[in-house]
């Protein structure tokens, strides 16, 4: 081992290898150290997985991207108010108020963007003009009672709009508008204590407003528009075809183990749970109902168009998706029907969930187009009847599953030992078969509303009629549809 002089003056050892190098040995580093590299290499690690997390929701989504733009836009357009002198001198420093404008009214949505926009140009006229009259009152009176009168007022009109704030219907489309009356009154009546010219002031603060609400409402409407109403639109379709894949899909993998099989399970997992969307729909559902109700016309959807039956459809697609979490819950059970009473029902339980998912198909198609369908009609017949077959398989069981109740709950063998009841063993495998039969039929009950709640939004929309094709009668080929329908039933699921 020999010491030397480094480059940078310092002193480092250095050690005599076997082969007649040398090598120079590197200090270790102290905790410190370690920790510091540690903390490096972490945060790395954090801002590549968070610039991985935004290229995808940009990729998934990249209407997202393009709404950044446009409030980068706005921004830019609206400070032109204080780039450009004539401007600036005519507006004055309450340009700023354009700004925050921009800031607090640019929305994802066309929807939401009219939504707060409408809001805070009439909360804004309201209690600005309350401010100025109340200012008004308060000038005429002695100079004592003027606080005295604007803090009354405040505490008044500031609990009346909070109040109201917990009106449903107040909160659900005028809540944010509540909130601005609130702020822009206290300013008013408040600043006007010290404030001269408050008419002038309060004009000027309107006048900027206006503008950033303007521009607003012009750039979410004129560039790459979202509007709230087509995602409700498309949102409600989705939902009915996930519930189709999901009930056929839960039917055909029971049955068809060799269909299913076929595809990965992990992909098969995702598809058939599709009907978990649909039950946590229900905020979503109503917040965009609420924003849809303030675009005007765009597309195929006029103004005043009736979003709030898609609620209603929604409720009812909701209802239908418990059945099949509980029909997801009983076929993943431990306690299964035996094979040879599945075979018997086999047929009969693939083509009812096959009539339903058809059903909500049919249904969704319906929505898609805006067109009344002439398969419905025969579609739910063909269910109904496969209720009636599907029950009537149930009492035709094999006479080794109906075994009479009144048997003893224990028999005695020829050696004097108890054995068990054979109807107990019996009965728990009967069981699954009774809750499957029990829920296939209340999935058909549920999708009759779905159907019902369609039919009301497809008169109150006007939906056209479709123009009558020649229906196939699939009645013949029963023994072929049922025979290829697993097949069918998980090619479609691989194809979503």
């Amino acid at each position: 081992m020999a010491a030397g002089e480094g480059k940078s003056g310092s002193l480092e050892w250095k050690i005599n290898v076997s082969n007649g190098t040398t090598k120079v040995l590197e200090p270790e580093r102290g905790l410190a150290g370690r920790v510091w590299q540690k903390v490096q290499s972490l945060i790395i690690m954090k801002a590549w997985k968070f610039l991985i997390d935004c290229w995808n929701i940009g990729v998934a989504e990249p209407t997202r991207f393009t709404h950044c733009l446009k409030v980068g836009l706005s921004l830019t357009v609206v400070s032109l108010l204080y780039y450009m002198r004539p401007l600036y001198d005519g507006i004055g420093k309450n340009a700023m108020w354009a700004i925050m404008t921009v800031v607090v009214v640019s929305e994802y949505t066309v929807g939401s963007t009219i939504y707060k926009s409408i809001n805070r140009a009439v909360a804004t006229t309201i209690a600005g003009s309350l401010g100025v009259g109340v200012h008004w009152v308060a000038s005429h009176c002695d100079r004592v009672y003027q606080p005295i009168i604007l803090g009354v007022s405040v505490f008044i009109f500031a609990s009346v709009a909070t109040f109201t704030r917990f009106i449903p219907t107040v909160k659900a489309r005028f809540d944010y508008g509540a909130l601005i009356f609130i702020l822009t009154f206290s300013l008013v009546s408040i600043s006007g204590y010290r404030v001269d010219e408050l008419v002038m002031l309060a004009q000027q603060r309107v006048s900027t407003i206006a503008i950033g609400i303007s521009l607003c409402i012009l750039v979410s409407m004129l560039f790459w528009p979202v509007w709230a109403g087509d995602k409700l639109h498309n949102q409600t379709i989705s939902n009915l075809e996930k519930l189709a894949i999901s009930l056929e899909g839960y039917i055909a993998e029971y049955f068809s183990t060799e269909e299913a099989a076929q595809i990965p399970q992990e992909v098969l997992n995702k598809k058939l749970q599709g009907y978990k969307c649909v039950l946590n729909s229900k905020t979503t559902e109503e917040s965009m109902a609420n924003l849809a109700i303030w675009e005007p016309a765009h597309g195929r959807f006029y103004f005043g168009y009736p979003w709030k039956q898609y609620l209603n459809i929604g409720a009812a697609t909701r209802s239908c998706a418990y059945c099949i979490d509980n029909l997801n819950s009983c076929i993943d059970s431990k306690m299964q029907a035996p094979e040879l009473l599945k075979k018997h029902i086999n047929d009969k339980c693939t083509r009812l969930s096959f009539y339903c998912s058809e059903v909500l198909r049919e249904l969704a198609t319906a929505i898609k187009t805006r067109k009344r369908s002439y398969n419905i009609d025969l579609s739910v017949d063909k269910m109904i009847f496969e209720v009636e077959e599907f029950q009537n398989a149930l009492k035709s069981l094999p006479c080794e599953f109906v075994l009479p109740l009144s048997t003893p709950e224990n028999s005695i063998d020829k050696n004097g030992e108890k054995i068990e009841n054979p109807n107990q063993a019996t009965l728990l495998e009967v069981l699954p078969l009774g809750m499957l039969a029990t829920l296939l039929i209340e999935i058909v009950a549920r999708v009759e509303e779905v159907v019902q709640e369609v039919d009301k939004l497809a008169d109150m929309a006007e939906f056209k009629i479709q123009k009558e094709k020649k229906l196939q009668d699939i009645q013949p080929s029963e023994n072929n549809q049922t025979k290829n329908q697993g097949q069918e039933t998980m090619k479609a699921i691989e194809e979503v």
